[in-house]
């Protein structure tokens, strides 16, 4: 491999004018070392923040400017106060200046002390005439908390299929688990995959971390059985021969090897909703649609016209003509007034879409889930997509999110997500950020957000540069906070912040602070700071979800019998030998199931005498998480039965059936909805849960 070339050194004035606009002059991998960012690397981060530092002449220039900005600015352009409390950013105004106060209520105030939550309109005058106008956060101090301690599942929608499924799992077999999960196994939430609107077009990419839209789901999920028009279309033959096609898909899948092929399922479903949309909506119906048209406004206007540009040009929209790259232009009104019908058609598939998710989240709560389902927000969108179109403005171009090097991955990582613009965000009193939240929270139970770190700063990566040149740039992490626990409290919905991996300092404390969970893996929680084994239950956190696993590790069985490492050195994957990655993986299980064994927790439930030795070690792991203070406790779902394969491997594209894979029992055969539902495996599982309560 290649070492990455040294990063040629920062320039004083180039690194004062970094920290300024946010943009990190070097980052610490470890607490013992600290990297130079390169010249190059914060340059362009700037140049994205439209700062222009490409010459020492233009760096100087933009100091002085910026140094100037900062001494003569009354209020940065949003402001956060929390409770009660009024906001610190007045404490540094003149003394005798004037305040008003327009709240989203409507009300004018001459005072910021005991304001209703909400994103308010902040005007200050100084005693010299100087004026500045603010947006104000006020958020309660804490997000709500998860009602009393629960257990759930965790699941990848498309994978799970049932006998009514068009070849992958949908939003009807998301209610009917809910509704088994909450009724018959005492299941608080079930978290699933993000939902998100993917960029259409064969093939799609089959990652649900890298949307077209995270405003507004996916009609792939859509049951289309459960549209109410459904049962009035004109030409009931021609949807019939569509179920019929979606039968052999789905057998395919379930019997004959087949890999799931989203392509393939939208392709029938988009045809069954055309005839769907050609019924019309009764009076109720047609009130409801009219309603969330309204509700949703320009931002659904926006996606449904990219969905109907992209059917006639294609899904990037950076090669489409000049006229249409911009949303507001002359020529994309003419070109959406000649697109109408299709424009209607995909705004009725987000309302149907959203429809079926509030009935999946209804069928939870109604079968005594205290939560519900748990939908997950994917940290970026695809740069050709719909939100990076209709929000140009709030992307930095150029650019995009990733990782640095680190000890699993020395090459960095590039994700290929454009960022957002903390500058643009606090300019709009982070618009962008409010709409998306509400958005997922009108069905979501709660809320897990993936690489929560990005709330506080996000590795840029230059494009055409490799990711081990890129930078850190910082976000108002307090904003951003107060944004998430405004919106989940309105809601009354927890948040779990997915903080694996490599963790800057004070950002877990941070989150704790006001209310987020954290996520923890039980392979992962070692006593690092002391003799590297494996962390006593009383020792973990509290404010967490504790699993076993996530989608993007091996399953139990896997890790337990060390089958991930035969997968990865199949794939050529392993950078140590064989006999090594063998010995490191038998070594820690060892170490974990010793702990298992010395708690008393290695033992057969609901299994007998019958209770397979591998069984028994998924129970007790499962015991294990029980004994831990962790509010929330995960099983991941293909666990249940056996699942030896991962539903992602990271490192991997075409060498791995990432994102295609139905649940599968432990000799590798699709599973079933109403197969796991009778499964005594899975039953015994959830029985050790059920015995300790909730």
């Amino acid at each position: 491999m290649t070492a990455p070339r040294p990063a040629e050194p920062l320039s004083e004035d180039l690194s004062r004018l970094a920290v300024l606009h946010g943009v990190a002059p070097s980052y610490s991998p470890s607490p013992d070392r600290t990297v130079a960012a390169s010249a190059t690397a914060v340059t362009l981060a700037l140049a994205a923040l439209g700062v222009d530092a490409s010459t020492p002449g233009a760096v100087r220039a933009a100091l002085a400017a910026r140094e100037r900005e900062l001494g003569a600015r009354l209020l940065p352009p949003t402001v956060v106060a929390w409770g009660a409390n009024p906001p610190a950013a007045l404490a540094t105004l003149p003394e005798g200046t004037g305040l008003r106060v327009e709240t989203e209520q409507g009300e004018t105030r001459a005072s910021a002390e005991q304001l209703p939550p909400g994103v308010h309109r902040l005007t200050v005058t100084a005693p010299d005439g100087r004026t500045a106008n603010a947006h104000l956060i006020v958020a309660p101090e804490r997000l709500p908390t998860p009602p009393g301690r629960s257990y759930g599942l965790l699941v990848q929608l498309y994978s799970l299929l049932s006998r009514r499924s068009w070849g992958m799992g949908d939003l009807g077999d998301l209610a009917e688990l809910a509704g088994w999960a909450g009724r018959s196994l005492g299941a608080g939430f079930v978290q699933v995959n993000p939902l998100h609107a993917a960029v259409p077009g064969a093939p799609t990419d089959p990652s649900p971390y890298r949307p077209s839209s995270r405003r507004f789901p996916d009609p792939v999920h859509l049951r289309i059985e459960d549209v109410p028009e459904a049962a009035h279309v004109e030409d009931p033959n021609r949807l019939r021969a569509l179920r019929e096609k979606a039968a052999r898909l789905r057998e395919a899948v379930l019997h004959k090897g087949a890999l799931i092929d989203r392509d393939a399922v939208w392709e029938l479903k988009r045809e069954a909703l055309e005839l769907l949309c050609e019924v019309p909506l009764g009076p109720g119906r047609r009130a409801a649609y009219c309603d969330f048209l309204a509700e949703q406004g320009q931002a659904l206007e926006d996606h449904a016209t990219w969905c109907a540009l992209a059917e006639v040009h294609g899904s990037d929209w950076h090669r489409w003509p000049s006229g249409l790259r911009d949303p507001r232009s002359a020529e994309t009104t003419r070109a959406r007034n000649g697109l109408l019908d299709r424009v209607d058609f995909f705004s009725r598939l987000a309302w149907l879409t959203d429809t079926q998710l509030t009935a999946a989240q209804r069928a939870g709560r109604e079968a005594g889930m205290p939560v519900g389902i748990v939908h997950d927000l994917a940290v970026g969108v695809h740069p050709g997509g719909a939100d990076a179109w209709a929000q140009q403005e709030y992307f930095a171009a150029g650019m995009s999110v990733g990782a640095p090097p680190d000890a699993f991955n020395a090459r960095g990582q590039d994700w290929g997500l454009p960022p957002w613009r903390p500058d643009r965000l606090a300019g709009s009193g982070y618009a962008p950020f409010r709409d998306l939240l509400r958005a997922l929270f009108r069905y979501a139970g709660a809320l897990r957000i993936d690489h929560v770190m990005g709330l506080f700063r996000l590795w840029w990566v230059p494009q055409g540069h490799p990711p081990t040149e890129g930078t850190y740039v910082r976000y108002d992490a307090e904003a951003m906070l107060a944004v998430l626990v405004l919106e989940a409290s309105r809601a009354g919905a927890p948040v779990i912040g997915e903080d694996l991996g490599t963790v800057e300092p004070g950002v877990r404390e941070a989150l704790r602070e006001r209310g987020v969970l954290g996520t923890s893996v039980l392979w992962f929680e070692r006593d690092w700071e002391g003799d590297g084994r494996p962390l006593a239950p009383e020792s973990w956190r509290s404010d967490c979800l504790a699993t076993a696993t996530t989608h993007d590790l091996p399953s139990t069985a896997a890790r337990l019998t060390g089958e991930h490492v035969e997968l990865r050195d199949s794939l050529g994957l392993l950078t140590r030998p064989l006999a090594e990655e063998r010995a490191e993986a038998a070594a820690d299980t060892a170490e974990w199931l010793a702990l298992l064994s010395e708690l008393g927790l290695l033992h057969g439930t609901g299994g007998g005498a019958d209770t397979s030795s591998e069984e028994a070690e998924i129970q007790a792991v499962h015991r294990f998480l029980l004994r831990t203070p962790a509010r929330m406790v995960g099983v991941w779902l293909p666990d249940g039965v056996g699942d030896r394969r991962p539903q992602n491997l990271p490192g991997t594209w075409d060498q791995y059936p990432n994102w295609r894979l139905p649940i599968a029992d432990a000799e590798g055969r699709p599973v079933t909805l109403e197969e796991l539902a009778a499964s005594p495996r899975l039953h015994a599982l959830m029985e050790v849960l059920k015995e300790a309560g909730p």
